[in-house]
């Protein structure tokens, strides 16, 4: 993980009235982005417009488990997200946001996480392989059960109605994980400290 170039200096103080979730990752349904549209619909109906749902990625047409444009579309017309398309830079998106969401059924580590913490932002994502290595629940983000849209809701609704200032704190222990844990440095003294 490259610390350097992401790095939460790069952000800019942007005063925005709204609290954004994002969630970058390949639009296929066992990422979870079922279940973060829907808990998105259950926020949205309490919230309004003090919060919105940002879905960052390729949608995957030859995967059958893609989520179809179709959908995409009829969530966007109904007011639930706003669907970013691709971009070779996740940067912007990710100073823009105050937590990123992931609630993937399973993974390896995941980037887009990783991304998110180096960047000094919350995370909430599932308690299943890859995903739990990344995230210590209440220490910078929130794990979920997979599958589990009550379970996404709670986090989510913890996460925007916390103090700012926690929220921030939460972020920064993530960048402190990847720089301890992730960084390249880190990563290249472990393999020294392997190959010994």
């Amino acid at each position: 993980m490259n610390t350097e170039y992401f790095d939460p200096k790069l952000c800019k103080d942007n005063e925005k009235s709204s609290f954004v979730f994002l969630m970058i990752s390949r639009l296929l349904w066992d990422k979870g982005v079922g279940e973060f549209v829907t808990a998105g619909k259950i926020l949205k109906r309490k919230y309004g417009d003090k919060v919105e749902f940002w879905l960052l990625g390729p949608i995957d047409k030859e995967d059958p488990a893609a989520v179809s444009e179709e959908d995409i579309k009829n969530w966007i017309e109904e007011g639930i997200i706003n669907y970013l398309g691709i971009s070779q830079d996740v940067r912007p998106y990710l100073c823009q946001a105050d937590c990123v969401v992931l609630p993937s059924y399973r993974e390896g580590i995941p980037r887009s996480l990783l991304e998110a913490m180096a960047m000094e932002k919350p995370i909430i994502t599932t308690d299943s392989p890859g995903c739990r290595e990344v995230c210590k629940d209440g220490y910078n983000g929130f794990l979920v059960k997979p599958r589990d849209v009550e379970s996404l809701v709670k986090a989510m609704e913890k996460m925007l109605t916390m103090e700012k200032e926690k929220r921030i704190e939460m972020g920064k222990r993530g960048r402190q994980m990847i720089l301890e844990e992730f960084s390249e440095e880190s990563v290249i003294r472990k393999y020294q400290e392997v190959i010994g």
